[in-house]
């Protein structure tokens, strides 16, 4: 399998429970030897996260840091059963990559049925680029109607790293994402691996996704990790 060049999902002090800066984070990812790397905050739903002048902002930033490609982006929060998330279109339009997650602090887990609409609905969204960690237990989902509603609005699914590393809050990850691999290949849906780191050591390490993805023998063209331009053709959903 190539190597990965880009993460598309980290966090930085901004998050409120991540510990690394916006140099730190793209200094690691410079040591690692990635392409790109994409800051991706929580919005301000999730408690002790930023508010939204703070992804109005980004313009301040330089796009590359360390020889690195900086996406400055967000992981919003989807707040209902509707998929409604926390930062409005006239800010969304202005990031480079977002992702939606689902996350019990801000949403309690419904049925399938209300937990599958939700991500469904969500991806409707113009904004929304990736389905976060959908491999988290704690939400019952029909893995089968989630990826071919992906392939359909052309919205990438993460295969979420952290949620393999042991001590974590999910549930039933492992499982969930052999599931999810298995519909994304029948449905030739490409995946993008992430990190979702929230300290600069982890940034650019995806040691147990990659092992499970040689152990289901996933085809290496439905990753995007591997082409900074196969990313491209998802940011472009919205023209940006």
């Amino acid at each position: 399998m190539k190597e990965f060049i880009l993460d598309t999902h980290s966090h930085t002090v901004a998050s409120g429970h991540a510990y690394g800066t916006v140099l730190e984070m793209a200094r690691a990812a410079s040591e690692r030897g990635l392409q790109l790397l994409a800051i991706t905050d929580h919005a301000p739903a999730l408690e002790g996260s930023c508010s939204e002048i703070h992804f109005r902002n980004f313009k301040v930033i330089d796009q590359y840091l360390y020889g690195v490609e900086i996406l400055m982006g967000a992981e919003l929060n989807i707040m209902d059963y509707e998929g409604n998330v926390d930062l409005g279109p006239e800010v969304l339009k202005k990031l480079p990559l977002c992702i939606a997650s689902l996350h019990t602090i801000c949403l309690k887990p419904g049925t399938k049925k209300e937990n599958t609409r939700t991500l469904l609905k969500v991806m409707e969204n113009p904004y929304v680029h990736i389905i976060g960690h959908p491999d988290d237990g704690w939400y019952e989902i029909d893995y089968e109607a989630m990826v071919r509603e992906a392939k359909a609005q052309h919205v990438l699914i993460e295969i979420n790293n952290s949620s393999l590393v042991p001590g974590g809050s999910r549930i039933h990850c492992e499982e969930n994402m052999r599931t999810i691999l298995r519909y994304c290949e029948r449905y030739g849906q490409e995946i993008v691996v992430n990190t979702d780191s929230h300290f600069p050591t982890s940034v650019g390490r995806f040691d147990e996704a990659r092992a499970l993805l040689e152990a289901v023998s996933f085809p290496e063209e439905l990753i995007v990790n591997t082409d900074v331009e196969k990313l491209k053709k998802y940011r472009n959903r919205t023209g940006l």
